[in-house]
């Protein structure tokens, strides 16, 4: 099966070139079902690349690199568990308090193994 199936450039590319959320150069966006998201943005003046990763209505992560090879790996990583995440969690964010509370463990098992 195709790793990146389902994973299309984000605004048909439109957003590649610009300047990212963490101040780099959107290099890569890739979105999944309109609800997921990854960004990486790099800035080789100052050895800087991150990933943002992100979740309609529950997560926005940004992750920081100093070298693209270690970056392009992590963007690829994360994809099957940004999915195997999302398809845990409701649709759009939490629909009730208790919808919060049981995400509360998932999202930060994500993000202590993604930081």
């Amino acid at each position: 099966m195709d790793q990146d199936a389902g994973w299309t450039d984000y605004e048909a590319g439109a957003t590649l070139g610009g300047e990212g959320s963490q101040g780099g150069l959107v290099v890569r966006d890739q979105g999944f079902r309109g609800n997921l998201r990854l960004t990486y943005e790099a800035d080789e003046a100052r050895s800087f690349h991150s990933i943002t990763c992100g979740i309609a209505g529950w997560l926005r992560h940004p992750r920081f690199f100093d070298n693209a090879g270690d970056a392009a790996r992590a963007f690829e990583e994360m994809k099957p568990a940004l999915e195997e995440l999302g398809a845990r969690l409701t649709e759009g964010g939490p629909r009730s308090t208790a919808d919060g509370q049981a995400a509360g463990p998932l999202l930060a098992a994500f993000v202590v193994r993604f930081s």
